[in-house]
Order: structure tokens, then C-alpha cells, then sequence
């Protein structure tokens, strides 16, 4: 979706990060917490997403990402348009029950 000229964006983090120790735990903890606090959603585990009003507001979002990164593991960074993360297509396997949906884009009215 377009808004004056600006294409909103999804950024997506994944990530794989240890938790074989206490102290690699914690760091695990704080980096998903960080993420909820700066508005990500869950997606799956270790996967989350936000809604960006622009890509430059998606850049944002991301350096603050890039800056709470753990010493250990790896996280990447995805950023699609609106229209792209419609496309998204999810499968459920027969044991498998739906998850909630995913929040809706940015309304204005």
C-alpha cells in the first residue's frame, strides 16, 4: 500500500541464537524481549515481524535490531513490501491447529 509516495514495508527478523547456557539463555531473553518491546510480533519462533510505514521508517527499525545483536548466533533481517507480504502463503499440517491471525496493516481512515 501506498501512503503520499510511501511504500509501507514488513521487516521480518529470524534468528538462531544458543541457549545451552545460562548466561546464552538470558541473552536469548532479552534480545525476544527487545524485539516485542520495539513492536515486533511472533511469526513463528524465532521469527518475528513488524509493520513499517516506509522503508526508511523499516531502516529504522532495523538498526535497532542490528544494534541489540547477541555475540552469539545469527539474526537476518528481511524487509518486503506490503503487497509481497500478502502473498505469504501458510500450510497447516493435518495435526497441526491455526494459529491467530496476523495483525492487520496500518488503516487509515
Amino acid at each position: 500500500m501506498i501512503f503520499g509516495g510511501l511504500q509501507t514495508m514488513w521487516i521480518v527478523v529470524l534468528f538462531d541464537l544458543p541457549t545451552d547456557t545460562k548466561s546464552a539463555k538470558k541473552e536469548y531473553t532479552r534480545f525476544r524481549k527487545f524485539l516485542l518491546k520495539d513492536g515486533f510480533t511472533m511469526m513463528q519462533y524465532s521469527v518475528y515481524m513488524r509493520h513499517s510505514s516506509s522503508d526508511e521508517n523499516a531502516q529504522v527499525h532495523a538498526k535497532r535490531v542490528k544494534d541489540r545483536l547477541p555475540d552469539d548466533g545469527e539474526v537476518r533481517i528481511i524487509k518486503i513490501t506490503d503487497k509481497q507480504f500478502g502473498k505469504i502463503e501458510i500450510y497447516y499440517g493435518k495435526k497441526r491447529t491455526a494459529i491467530e491471525e496476523a495483525p492487520l496493516q496500518l488503516q487509515f481512515f
